[in-house]
């Protein structure tokens, strides 16, 4: 049975023979049973590389190769987890990603049904209505998100002060639960910050389409 423990890279081919049926040796092939397949996995730590048959808890969120510990070909490459700024990029990423998609699908209508489709200004506004409200949406569920984590924070730190005031001490789950929140507040309200930049960036581009539509429309007029 493959030894539970970790091994350098130069260990991958041991673990790799020590892992091979031994009908491969003998060139009898046994009748076919379940299939277990063996895994290695390896990842980097304290700039060496590292392998085993199990991943140990200080490993789980690190980026990590996953071999067939029969073949030793690699099945699975996975990334490292996330950090809470990097989930804040990412969210920020993809709503930003999800607004330049409907801008870009904006645009396109308006500059060919402009002059053509729409008889008033109002009916151009009407264009934007659907980025309007998806942005508008962001914005409103990152506030009531700040504001719930906010008033919460405010709850676990009145609590805390309470404990201290009667000369008692704060116990370490409480602790880490103000600290995890005050986190969760920080993302939210960088998330908030964003969605609002966004709805202001929308603003001035329906102001813009408005004057390129008065512009278009004043030779029809004179």
């Amino acid at each position: 049975m493959m030894p539970n423990t970790r091994v350098t890279m130069l260990g991958i081919a041991v673990l790799a023979a020590l892992a091979m049926p031994a009908w491969a040796q003998s060139g009898k092939k046994p009748v076919k049973g379940p299939a277990t397949q063996k895994k290695l996995y390896c990842w980097n730590q304290d700039g060496q590389r590292i392998c085993s048959d199990t991943l140990p808890a200080d490993a789980v969120n690190q980026a990590r190769d996953e071999i067939n510990a029969s073949s030793g070909a690699r099945s699975a490459a996975i990334d490292r987890a996330l950090s809470a700024d990097e989930r804040v990029a990412a969210a920020v990423a993809a709503a930003q990603a999800q607004a330049d998609l409907a801008a870009e699908q904006t645009r396109k209508r308006t500059e060919q049904a402009m002059l053509t489709t729409f008889q008033s200004e109002d009916e151009l506004r009407r264009v934007f209505s659907e980025r309007t409200a998806l942005i508008d949406n962001n914005v409103q569920t990152a506030r009531y998100n700040v504001a719930s984590l906010r008033e919460g924070l405010v709850t676990l730190l009145r609590e805390a002060g309470n404990r201290e005031l009667s000369g008692g001490k704060v116990p370490e789950k409480l602790a880490k639960d103000i600290q995890a929140r005050h986190n969760a507040l920080l993302w939210q309200q960088r998330l908030q910050a964003s969605f609002e930049r966004q709805r202001a960036d929308l603003d001035g581009e329906i102001e813009q389409i408005i004057l390129r539509y008065r512009a278009l429309q004043a030779p029809k007029a004179s």
